[in-house]
C-alpha cells in the first residue's frame, strides 16, 4: 500500500485529540465555594456509600458479566469518583473572593450589572465564576465574552460585546455589590 498524505492527515482529524481548553478562571464567590464543598461531602458521606452497598448485592447475586445492577452500579460509582476527583482538584485551586473591590462604582468580579440593550429591554446579571454558572439567576462567567467586555466599566458606559452572531451594544445602567 502507497503512502498517502490525504490518509495520514485524515487520521489526525479522525483521532480523539483535542486541543487543550482555555484555562478557566479560578474566582469564586463564598457561597460558590460553600455549594461546592456540600456536593463533595454528600458525594463522599451519601452517594458513594449508597451506591457501593448497591454494587455489593448486586455482587452477591452471582454471575456478574451479565448482572446489569452491578455494571450500571460500577458505572455510576467511577462517575461519582470522578466528580469527587474534580472537586477536590479544583477546591485547591480555587481563590474565593469575600470582599468587593475598593472602586465599587465599576465591574469586577461579584458585581451584579443591570444593563440596558439596543431594543431598550434591561438585565441583570452577576458576574461569577466559572463554577457558579446559573442562567435562570442571571449568573454568568467572569470568562464569558459579555463579562470580559464589561470589566472595568462603570455606570453610564456603553459596552460593545462581539458575539458569534454579532456585535451588541450594551449601555451599563447601574454597578452594585452584595444585596444592596
Amino acid at each position: 500500500m502507497a503512502y498517502c498524505s490525504d490518509d495520514y492527515e485524515a487520521s489526525f482529524s479522525m483521532s480523539r485529540y483535542r486541543p487543550p481548553a482555555r484555562p478557566r478562571a479560578r474566582y469564586i464567590t463564598p457561597e460558590g465555594k460553600r455549594r461546592l464543598l456540600d456536593e463533595l461531602s454528600r458525594l463522599w458521606r451519601q452517594e458513594r456509600p449508597r451506591v457501593t452497598q448497591a454494587v455489593a448485592e448486586a455482587a452477591a447475586q452471582g454471575d456478574r458479566s451479565e448482572n446489569a445492577e452491578y455494571i450500571y452500579g460500577k458505572k455510576q460509582l467511577r462517575q461519582i469518583d470522578s466528580r469527587i476527583r474534580f472537586l477536590q482538584k479544583r477546591l485547591d485551586e480555587l481563590v474565593v473572593v469575600e470582599h468587593p473591590p475598593a472602586e465599587r462604582d465599576r465591574v469586577f468580579f461579584g458585581a451584579w450589572v443591570s444593563l440596558e440593550d439596543e431594543a431598550g429591554e434591561e438585565v441583570v446579571y452577576r458576574l461569577v465564576g466559572p463554577d457558579e454558572i446559573d442562567p435562570a439567576r442571571g449568573w454568568i462567567s467572569i470568562d464569558s465574552p459579555l463579562a470580559r467586555a464589561l470589566l472595568k466599566h462603570r455606570a453610564g458606559d456603553d459596552v460593545v460585546v462581539r458575539l458569534p452572531a454579532g456585535e451588541k451594544t450594551y449601555h451599563i445602567l447601574d454597578v452594585r455589590y452584595g444585596q444592596d
